[in-house]
């Protein structure tokens, strides 16, 4: 019972009328993000973050938790309707989503999608509730330097892991682990990259960097990228599938919140690449691969299933160990920060009616998904016919208001220019913004506990493998370091054998 009540309290703190009004307002603003090519759920949660500071934490949060799930069924509606991903996760949706649609089943595509993201979105709860205490008990073991080494590690999985360039993605962690040096050494005192302007002298604010690199940035990307025609929508006929239909898929939902659930986890996964592993499966499993591609409800609820359970289960290793798992945890986490809340082990014990507020909203929002996702359809249809030129003013304008109220400075505002530029940039020449961000946002914490174990382990490296844990967080960064070394090595001498087993066989004939 002492673990339950915790858990029946943070139900309590869900259905507070503020808590629930702001859930709906989040998964609602979510679905349209979703909807909405381009935006999508870090850049929206990176204009929001003026809001959150005039409302509680646990309702900010609440909210902000909504967007990130809710993007992930808006993408699917214009995949299956349109052709057109709203969202990154939901590109693999169009494969047989758009032809389901085309053959006349587009309410069977999205219904499936609506039920299998609601299943693999509770199952990745449920996952959540028992698992996120085991793993923040496990973490109080941890001192300065275990947050040191795990610190590096996800800097590093994130760097590696990304869908970018490996070298690009890298390179991009490095800008992010320079920025989060500006500012004053906080033992020593001393000024760092500042040139001089008191403004720098407190470091870079999390804001500022966010909503200029996700927002700013993605807008002007966008912008140059209007050629993209919308066509006109399918008209969605039966709304929901038949006894049939889900009985097809329930395996692939099976299977797709297993592997979304475990995927979310690891940093650098997030919602997209749980969805491509989902429909690989789904075709390797399949008795008849070649209805992939042609209209298979399986590679629409696979993969749906999988990318909610992937969002969902991405605020583990947030909130117990207060790492980002990917880019919008991070605009996530700086909001944590902005409230004054530091995520990590100590979250569960110290502020309860925080987690499982959050954790328990996640129930609520889920079924309100369930609920608005296709009565809502036709709304969301008629917003993407707005032009991208009436929609990205407005929403700059937003930002630029949203940056100055947070601490009344123009500076904050020039600063969302600069990295709204460094944004669109980046994303011009195929860098991530991702992983600048996670850097950023790790590396103060990376910084901090590596100098903290240093005055411990009195400037003693070794001293990090003699504690388990630091130890093997260490080998297991040696091994991600070296394995594309290693995987090349491997697969030389695999073709540098098979070349010798050839070359024996040619002689023996």
């Amino acid at each position: 019972m002492d673990f339950f009540a915790p858990v029946l309290d943070g139900f309590g703190t869900v259905m507070d009328p503020t808590n629930l009004l702001y859930c709906l307002v989040g998964v609602v603003i979510g679905m349209l993000v979703g909807v909405l090519p381009g935006l999508g759920p870090a850049a929206t949660i990176a204009i929001l973050l003026p809001l959150t500071y005039g409302i509680e934490p646990v309702t900010a949060i609440i909210m902000l938790a909504g967007i990130f799930y809710g993007a992930q069924y808006g993408g699917t509606i214009t995949s299956v309707l349109l052709r057109l991903p709203g969202e990154a996760s939901s590109v693999v949706t169009v494969f047989d989503g758009y032809v389901m649609a085309k053959q006349g089943r587009a309410g069977t595509a999205l219904g499936i999608a609506a039920i299998g993201s609601f299943a693999g979105a509770t199952v990745s709860i449920i996952g959540l509730t028992f698992l996120a205490p085991l793993v923040a008990s496990f973490a109080l073991d941890f001192g300065p330097p275990e947050y040191a080494a795990l610190a590096l590690l996800g800097i590093l999985l994130v760097a590696t892991i990304s869908g970018a360039s490996k070298i690009k993605a890298i390179i991009a962690a490095a800008v992010g682990l320079l920025l989060a040096t500006v500012g004053r050494d906080i033992f020593t005192g001393a000024e760092r990259f500042t040139f001089g302007n008191l403004s720098m002298a407190d470091g870079i604010d999390f804001a500022p960097l966010a909503m200029g690199l996700f927002g700013i940035g993605e807008i002007l990307y966008n912008l140059e990228d209007r050629h993209r025609a919308v066509s006109a929508p399918i008209k969605v006929k039966r709304v929901w599938p038949s006894g049939k239909d889900i009985k097809q898929a329930a395996p692939a939902m099976g299977r797709g919140s297993l592997l979304g659930f475990f995927l979310g986890i690891l940093p650098g996964g997030g919602a997209t690449i749980s969805s491509l592993v989902s429909y690989a499966v789904e075709k390797k499993v399949a008795k008849d691969p070649s209805r992939f591609g042609k209209g298979a409800i399986e590679g629409v609820a696979g993969p749906e299933t999988a990318n909610n359970a992937a969002a969902t289960s991405s605020f583990i290793p947030l909130l117990t160990l207060g790492i980002p798992a990917n880019g919008t945890m991070a605009i996530i986490f700086g909001a944590l920060l902005i409230q004054g809340i530091t995520p990590g082990p100590q979250l569960i014990g110290n502020d309860p009616e925080l987690f499982w507020g959050v954790v328990n909203s996640m129930y609520i929002g889920n079924i309100l998904l369930l609920l608005m996702a296709i009565p809502l359809v036709g709304v969301f249809i008629r917003i993407l016919r707005i032009r991208a030129a009436i929609l990205a003013p407005i929403t700059v304008l937003i930002t630029m208001l949203g940056a100055y109220t947070i601490r009344n400075s123009i500076f904050d505002v020039f600063l969302v220019v600069v990295f709204g530029a460094l944004g669109y940039v980046m994303k011009k020449f195929g860098f991530e913004p991702g992983p600048l961000v996670l850097a950023f946002v790790l590396g103060s914490l990376l910084e901090s506990n590596l100098r903290r174990s240093l005055l411990v382990l009195e400037g003693d490296l070794g001293g990090f493998f003699t504690r388990p844990i630091s130890a093997s967080l260490l080998i297991v960064f040696v091994i991600v370091a070296l394995w594309p070394m290693l995987k090349s090595f491997i697969d030389k001498r695999k073709t540098n054998t098979l070349a010798v087993q050839v070359e024996t066989e040619k002689e023996k004939v």
